[in-house]
């Protein structure tokens, strides 16, 4: 048998085209460099990191990587920025996986995704990264499943303009925003732990980014318990506006769906759906559409919310002679009212704002209802996994200015709205200052230095390539909207 075994394999490595090289395994040792490894592998390849300290930023510029950690004996690989490097780990590879680290004291990004496709970031262990833990910026097609992430100072997983992306089965504790779905589409959080932060779980729009609108969104099965953190997001940062206390916040997101979720001890809301047009930022992005249409809320068991409400929503209930938050909230303008949303079982939480909200009609079909059958995989699937069936085509960067727009999207939207504050300053402001002296962008770029007191220090992009920097650089300066 062995004979005949070995024959076979014989033939089938013999059959294998010429030149195809088979994927290899590297392995990194503490004292070793994981960046090393990285510009070592080659398409297919893993990389295996044994337990040690790595003081280290790792960019995977390459497609099909596979980044996995080696626990042994309760000890990690880790990755310690010393809160003196900016990221963790970056990639705009396709394909790229990344399992079982610890990451700490990094200032800007534990995980940040820029621009790859069909990403999967599993059972990492996220701590005090500084803006973000886990920030997929431009994918499509991802999978965030099974980390734990806290100490966040803006977002533990934030998943920005991208599209169908699972998160599942993660604990954020302890952050500003626990999960953050932003300008994205076709998303599901299901099954996670949100807990001790400022706001639990978040859909919205973020106005002066390229993608100018966040549907689809399911957030299912979740724990979104006592999100009372005070908020000690950036002063003048967009999340610094979430009132401490907030379980659940759509703004401006449509075809929201909230169902059979665990949603208790919030002490300003457990669930508040309200329109972009009351933030002024968002009612000038002339492509953004403020309002939040199609929410549907069904079968959440909602208690001992709004027990002590925060800011604006103090003012709003004494205005209604209490003072006690709501279970549910939605504070809209006249325009938003009834724009197709609904709620099932009302008579069951203590809610303000949803007399003119339908009455959801028959339950939506749960994961654990369908049995799938040769003939309807292919919609039993939708409910389980917003996932594509099949790979996204992998997101190639031509050098060129159709791929300074892509890289401007993955890397620098990020931080820089065209006419709205977020972690780095509006763009306008940029072209204000810099003109059509895309050199010196450019420059500033790789070697950033820290100009304005009142904005976090600038990460140096000197992973991307001088030519590809000059692009950017021509292109954010001839933004116009």
């Amino acid at each position: 048998m062995k004979i005949k075994l070995s024959l076979f394999l014989w033939i089938l490595m013999a059959s294998l085209p010429t030149g195809v090289a088979q994927a290899a395994t590297l392995e990194v040792k503490e004292g070793e460099s994981i960046q090393a490894a990285v510009t070592q592998a080659k398409a297919g390849d893993t990389i295996r990191v044994y337990p040690g300290t790595y003081n280290e930023t790792v960019f995977v510029d390459k497609d099909d990587i596979s980044l996995i950690g080696v626990v042994e004996d309760g000890e990690w690989p880790h990755l310690d920025g010393e809160k003196v490097l900016n990221d963790a780990i970056l990639y705009s590879g396709n394909g790229f996986s990344v399992e079982w680290f610890k990451i700490t004291k990094y200032k800007g990004n534990a995980i940040m995704g820029q621009s790859g496709n069909n990403f999967s970031i599993r059972n990492n262990w996220v701590i005090d990264t500084g803006l973000y833990g886990i920030f997929p910026e431009f994918g499509h097609n991802g999978l965030i499943e099974n980390n734990i992430l806290s100490e966040i100072e803006d977002a533990a997983i934030y998943v920005g303009m991208s599209d169908y992306i699972d998160v599942r089965n993660n604990q954020v504790f302890d952050n500003v925003a626990g999960i953050e779905v932003e300008n994205s589409r076709h998303v599901l959080v299901e099954g996670n732990v949100a807990r001790n932060n400022t706001g639990g779980i978040l859909v919205f729009i973020t106005p002066g980014l390229p993608i100018k609108s966040s549907y689809d969104a399911v957030i299912r099965r979740n724990f979104v318990t006592s999100n009372n953190t005070p908020n000690f997001a950036i002063p003048g940062s967009l999340v610094a506006g979430i009132p401490s206390g907030t379980g659940v916040l759509v703004m401006s997101g449509d075809r929201v769906i909230i169902e059979d979720n665990i949603i208790t001890g919030n002490n300003t809301g457990g669930i508040i759906v309200t329109s972009g047009d009351f933030v002024t930022e968002v009612a000038s992005d002339r492509d953004s559409d403020p309002h939040s249409d199609n929410v549907e809320i069904r079968n959440n068991v909602m208690f001992d919310n709004g027990n002590d409400p925060d800011g604006e929503m103090k003012l709003l209930m004494l205005s209604k002679f209490s003072t006690k938050g709501p279970d549910i909230l939605a504070y809209q303008s006249a325009a938003d009212k009834a724009r197709g949303s609904c709620i099932s079982r009302r008579e069951a939480y203590r809610s303000y704002g949803l007399e003119e909200w339908a009455d959801c009609d028959a339950p939506t079909v749960r994961a654990a209802d369908a049995v799938a059958t040769a003939d309807d995989i292919g919609t039993s699937r939708q409910l389980i996994t917003k996932m594509l069936e099949a790979p996204a085509d992998p997101r190639v960067i031509t050098a060129d200015a159709n791929g300074a727009e892509v890289v401007y999207n993955g890397i620098c939207a990020g931080c820089h709205a065209y006419n709205v504050r977020l972690i780095g300053p509006p763009a306008l402001v940029i072209q204000a200052q810099y003109g059509d002296d895309a050199e010196a962008l450019a420059e500033y770029v790789a070697n950033p230095v820290k100009r304005r007191p009142d904005f976090p220090s600038m990460p140096p992009q000197g992973h991307v390539s001088e030519d590809m920097r000059l692009l950017v650089a021509k292109y954010m300066l001839g933004l116009d909207g």
